[in-house]
């Protein structure tokens, strides 16, 4: 908004700054920052009146997390507020790609929510249907997946490789089903990250902070061309979206640090998962996400594996499924795996970004 009011006016002295898509990615990691961390506490205290006996805790999982019945959910809504509200402060809002990722984000959030308010509802760890909820989830992906390929008309339905600077596949309108199915299966992976207090989030702030430097580069014709990447026209402005989403995360992890004094719930680690399948497909660094977002996607093949093994053989590949409990199972202090976790999805975001010049 400020920054279509600052090009309104022709970008006045006062005003100058609002032009650099670098200023305004740090202000809205500022912005979304402040808004968590004000409106947090009365947020909270606000589920915790609504919600009562809080998130239900599985009782065949680890008997330590008994001690976290009570624990309001939801959290999600805290970071979709402060985010939104960044996000429509400084982004250019005539960019399309704008509008498809918030449509995403707020899409997911929405389902995330619906899926919450039923657990809550019935005091059970079974909310709404994973086929109802993959029903929707594919079909705002879908959405903004035609949108994104119809607003890049130039390589809007190319798969780029990465380490290979000339190995472009063109999936036609194929892409469209192939996009969606990018962003259907993260925004679950990072669900499923979801199970202990920071778990998922410092990974989430991760990968913006590193698909933040993505499409600032492949938004620049400049450095794309240099790095040999694909260059989108307009994805830098994502960058204000990432930084949104990096000081909302922050400010969420306030609060969810050990013990957590709220949980995401699916209403946003549906969402934010989403968000970043969506930022890397308008992006084309699709592939790249695997590498980025690896321990999601790890967290989501842990379970994938134990489901497949264990209705063919009746065994147990894991101790418990998704892999974060496992280590759990094993006697690793809940602490030490979120750490240590942390430090993974560290190790893997740079390592995905190693390849923007590994080509």
């Amino acid at each position: 908004m400020l920054y279509w009011i600052a090009q309104a006016l022709g970008f006045p002295h006062v005003l100058n700054l609002v032009r650099y898509q670098t200023f305004r990615s740090g202000a809205a990691v500022a912005t979304a920052l402040l808004i968590g961390l004000i409106i947090g506490p009365r947020f909270i205290g606000w589920l915790r009146v609504r919600q009562g006996k809080g998130q239900p805790i599985r009782t065949d999982g680890p008997q330590s997390h008994l001690a976290k019945r009570g624990t309001p959910t939801m959290g999600g809504l805290m970071i979709l507020t402060s985010m939104t509200i960044a996000i429509l402060i400084w982004m250019d809002l005539t960019n399309p790609y704008v509008w498809a990722c918030l449509f995403v984000t707020l899409g997911f959030g929405t389902i995330g929510f619906l899926d919450d308010y039923d657990k809550v509802r019935k005091a059970s760890t079974a909310g709404v249907s994973g086929r109802v909820r993959l029903l929707g989830e594919f079909a705002i992906a879908g959405i903004a997946s035609a949108i994104i390929v119809h607003t890049n008309t130039s390589n809007g339905t190319h798969l780029y490789l990465p380490f290979f600077n000339s190995v472009v596949i063109d999936l036609g309108w194929f892409y469209v089903v192939f996009a969606a199915f990018t962003i259907v299966a993260f925004g679950n992976a990072v669900n499923l990250t979801d199970g202990l207090d920071g778990l998922a989030t410092m990974p989430v702030i991760i990968a913006s902070v590193a698909f933040m430097i993505i499409v600032y580069l492949a938004g620049n014709v400049k450095f794309a061309d240099y790095l040999g990447i694909p260059h989108v026209p307009r994805v830098g402005d994502l960058a204000i979206f990432c930084g949104a989403m990096i000081g909302a995360g922050l400010a969420f992890l306030w609060f969810n640090a050990p013990p957590a004094a709220v949980f995401m719930g699916d209403t946003g680690s549906l969402a934010l998962g989403g968000a970043l399948g969506a930022i890397a497909v308008t992006a084309h660094h699709e592939i790249v996400l695997g590498i980025i977002g690896g321990l999601f996607v790890v967290e989501a093949m842990s379970v994938i594996i134990q489901v497949f093994v264990y209705k063919r053989t009746g065994k147990r590949v894991f101790r418990m499924a998704p892999i974060h409990h496992h280590f759990e199972q094993l006697g690793w202090p809940e602490s030490t795996v979120v750490i240590r976790f942390w430090i993974v999805a560290l190790v893997l975001a740079l390592a995905g970004l190693a390849t923007l010049k590994l080509r």
